[in-house]
């Protein structure tokens, strides 16, 4: 490193521009003609022809991001209050005073325990909350769980 007494600024202090022309032509990024990638359209066309020829433009496809779906659920009370509907369209059906329905068929896949249970139920479900299984036997039905996780939690609790 030189000595700061030999320095060139030393020699130039004085001189506004310390050599190098008109003002400002050796401050910040103007001698390199921008900072980054500045002036790739402009002045620096040529760089982008000879070294980056695919730096403009689109290339590719881009994936979109895959949603997740949330699990369906219903509570045990809007299937009560839905019974008719569903019997009318099919996707449940009434053998003698129980009615049975399959709710996979219907892409539900937890059966929830909100409200009041008026009619006996054969339920088939992927999943449900205790509080559902419990209200569906209290009112003479039985729920058949499709999952092994839940059923193996079921036999415990019986």
């Amino acid at each position: 490193m030189v000595v700061h007494r030999r320095k060139k600024v030393r020699k130039m202090r004085g001189s506004r521009t310390h050599g190098y022309g008109r003002v400002g032509q050796h401050r910040k990024s103007g001698q390199r003609g921008g900072k980054g990638k500045a002036g790739r359209h402009k002045h620096l066309w040529s760089y982008v022809i000879k070294y980056e020829p695919d730096y403009f433009g689109k290339h590719g496809f881009h994936r979109p991001f895959a949603v997740q779906r949330m699990p369906l659920t219903i509570n045990i009370g809007e299937l009560d209050e839905m019974v008719d509907l569903l019997l009318d369209k099919g996707y449940a059906e009434k053998v003698g005073d129980v009615i049975k329905m399959d709710l996979t068929k219907l892409h539900v896949d937890k059966l929830l325990g909100n409200g009041k249970v008026r009619h006996k139920f054969h339920i088939v479900v992927n999943n449900a909350t205790e509080k559902a299984i419990q209200k569906i036997k209290a009112a003479g039905g039985n729920i058949e769980i499709l999952e092994k996780e839940n059923s193996e939690e079921q036999d415990l609790n019986e």
